[in-house]
């Protein structure tokens, strides 16, 4: 893991959990007129994208037969304060950067909002809906940062593909949780359904914060102070459900440590790397399809390895789902917005 975060430090973007084409370094295109010696290789880009394709399309079944036998916060709270207690140090010492107060004070919010309610939300979800539906549900984050970037003090209005996107959206989740026996199979469970999208709903609302307020320039130190923040706080929230007290590590089967240390090694650490990675080597338009991708990515593997059933409305409402978010990462940008700010990137919601 060490190994992975010095590679990636040497390809230093400045990383906001929403993304647009003003935070990402002028040589984004790696096609463009960089020396032969600069151009990132084409097989690493593409091993890159493999990598945030697969990786964070398969931390969902991961988590899922990580709760089997660890609860659900518990497993959370160990996953990102192992992340934080490996890339604050590391970054710290590599950057020399030392946050401020106001870096603290937003790293401190944005990382309770992502993942205390965000990835906890995930987590304690798929105990009650399968984990290709909670990948799915998950991608709706793209729908609510163009809701929130619009309704915020300042905010842009989104183009009209982007709110048919919007409402295309909610007719999916809709085919999820609405008429009980739609296409022959029961809805979604109501409870684990709401509390994930109240989750990307403050996944989004965590993003839209940390554009506007200040974080370190290293991705890796940001995500290091939000990684200690969101585990303090997924810590807290476990002991006061109960969840710690009931969680003893000696009956804890080798195949759930196991999953908990791909969601640390795979999921977090080497995922972002090959994300930041590829913010650096390739453009705004082809990174955002990991938002498109990962979804597909979670139901195969739910589908073939947990035996989730991809019945006829599960099919439907994935379709409907995964085309308004392909509408909104692909609605062209609205006029008032300056071009250097006209791409957005999806942020990485299982970062």
């Amino acid at each position: 893991m060490v190994a992975v975060f010095l590679w990636v430090s040497r390809y230093p973007p400045r990383f906001g959990l929403l993304m647009r084409a003003d935070s990402l370094p002028a040589t984004t295109n790696a096609s463009s007129a960089s020396p032969p010696g600069d151009v990132a290789s084409r097989s690493l880009v593409l091993l890159s994208f493999t990598a945030v394709y697969l990786l964070w399309g398969s931390t969902y079944f991961f988590i899922r037969i990580g709760i089997e036998s660890v609860p659900p916060l518990v497993l959370s709270a160990m996953r990102h304060t192992t992340m934080g207690l490996v890339f604050y140090p590391i970054s710290r010492l590599v950057t020399r950067e030392k946050p401020t107060r106001p870096q603290w004070g937003t790293a401190i919010l944005t990382g309770l909002l992502l993942l205390l309610c965000g990835n906890g939300a995930v987590s304690w979800s798929e105990t009650r809906v399968p984990s290709g539906i909670a990948a799915l549900l998950v991608a709706t984050v793209s729908l609510w940062m163009v809701t929130l970037d619009w309704l915020r003090p300042g905010g842009v209005r989104p183009a009209p593909r982007a709110r048919l996107g919007f409402a295309l959206g909610f007719v999916g989740i809709g085919l999820l949780v609405g008429p009980a026996h739609l296409g022959g199979s029961e809805r979604v469970n109501l409870t684990g359904s709401a509390i994930l999208l109240l989750g990307s709903l403050a996944w989004a609302t965590g993003s839209i914060y940390s554009r506007h307020h200040p974080l370190p320039h290293s991705p890796q130190l940001a995500v290091g102070m939000q990684s200690l923040a969101g585990g303090a706080g997924l810590w807290l929230l476990a002991t006061l459900s109960g969840e710690v007290r009931d969680f003893h590590p000696s009956q804890v089967p080798l195949r759930a440590w196991l999953a908990i240390l791909y969601l640390v090694v795979f999921g977090s650490a080497i995922g972002f790397s090959a994300y930041v990675y590829i913010l650096r080597h390739s453009t705004a338009s082809r990174v955002a399809t990991y938002a498109f991708i990962n979804p597909v990515v979670a139901l195969l593997l739910g589908w073939l390895l947990l035996g989730e059933p991809l019945t006829r409305r599960t099919l439907l409402a994935s379709g409907t789902i995964l085309a308004a978010v392909l509408l909104v990462i692909t609605a062209p940008p609205s006029p008032s917005i300056a071009p250097t700010e006209q791409e957005i990137i999806p942020i990485p919601g299982e970062a």
